[in-house]
């Protein structure tokens, strides 16, 4: 997610918590995160990685925070609306992953991961539609191939920067 350019310094912390967490050791990669962010604490794209770091770990309700408190602080930035929008459209919240998609790509209108996530989301709203139409008019035989051709879609999972 090259959108910051950090100076050379910064570039070895940020390496080095994501070795880190790539070798397994996401506790002390997330040690060195909160370290960084301490003596950092302007910096969106630790705390960007944390987030991403802390949602690896099972801990979406601290990535949502963290990332929650990034929109508020840097709400230029689209890649935590993005992640945000992620971690809502796996508890199930779609109207408000879609709201956060939408910003992400007003703020950056070429973000293809948004893009993705944002087609996503619109697939699983559209199966939901289908299903609850199909509950109402069970005689309609235009709904189960549309409903059947969205499952494998809905298959692969949200994609996050990071």
């Amino acid at each position: 997610f090259g959108l910051w350019l950090p100076r050379p310094a910064w570039a070895n912390e940020y390496a080095e918590v994501q070795r880190l967490h790539g070798a397994g050791q996401t506790s002390e990669a997330l040690a060195r995160a909160d370290k960084y962010i301490a003596e950092h604490p302007s910096d969106p794209q630790m705390r960007f990685i944390k987030a991403n770091l802390l949602t690896a770990s099972q801990r979406a309700g601290e990535a949502e925070q963290l990332l929650l408190q990034m929109t508020r602080e840097t709400p230029e930035l689209p890649e935590p609306w993005n992640n945000l929008a992620v971690l809502h459209a796996a508890q199930g919240r779609l109207d408000q992953a879609l709201e956060e998609l939408q910003t992400a790509l007003r703020l950056n209108p070429d973000y293809a991961t948004a893009l993705e996530n944002l087609g996503d989301v619109q697939a699983r709203l559209a199966a939901q539609a289908y299903q609850r139409a199909r509950r109402l008019d069970s005689g309609n035989k235009r709904l189960q191939p549309k409903i059947d051709a969205l499952r494998g879609l809905l298959d692969a999972p949200a994609k996050s920067d990071g």
